[in-house]
């Protein structure tokens, strides 16, 4: 995508908590803003047409598609993306996504997780409508049964009805992940499991 400069100024506004300025065409997309000019890759490009929710992030509490808004129309709203959300996967929308084994192929997984969250910000107790109505985003690997009793285990888990062990941190080895979280074991030497 070419991005040319204008001579309308800066557009700003605060994502994850730190407010930005872009120098970019109004009318750029806000997928590409944060894609390629904040190195913010986590929000992914799926369709373009605002139709998968792969680019789904959080626009001052609502599930937007990124990709069907520009940076023109943000203007001084504060976005979240998938890397605002937790640093350490400590939301518990990620918790409950772990604990329920929720991503396969995981290109739609951060679009999924901030349409949760945005709901569960909303609603502590969804029923399953309100998922249904909430989750639009698409799966081609079809793990839709598992996404909804993610969102359910996510609303116990904010209500504080529900705990979960901790996800390991980014970049902890997997032996020192065993020691911290219960049900895993670490590797065994020679790659065997």
């Amino acid at each position: 995508m070419r991005v040319r400069l204008t001579s309308h100024g800066m557009t700003k506004f605060t994502v994850n908590d730190r407010p930005v300025q872009y120098h970019m065409d109004p009318q750029t997309p806000l997928l590409w803003a944060l894609r390629d000019a904040s190195n913010l890759t986590g929000t992914k490009y799926g369709c373009g047409t605002g139709d998968c929710g792969a680019c789904t992030v959080d626009i001052d509490g609502m599930a937007i598609r990124s990709c069907r808004v520009t940076i023109a129309a943000v203007e001084g709203r504060f976005v979240t993306t998938i890397e605002g959300l937790s640093p350490d996967r400590s939301h518990p929308v990620q918790e409950a996504w772990a604990a329920q084994n929720v991503p396969q192929c995981g290109y739609c997984q951060s679009g999924m997780i901030m349409a949760a969250s945005a709901l569960l910000r909303r609603n502590r107790d969804p029923s399953d409508a309100d998922i249904d109505a909430a989750m639009t985003n698409i799966c081609r690997c079809g793990t839709y049964p598992r996404v909804r009793e993610a969102i359910k285990q996510a609303a116990r888990i904010m209500r504080g009805d529900e705990r979960v062990a901790a996800t390991p941190a980014p970049g902890i080895s997997a032996a020192e992940a065993a020691r911290h979280v219960p049900g895993m074991s670490a590797p065994r030497r020679g790659g065997a499991q």
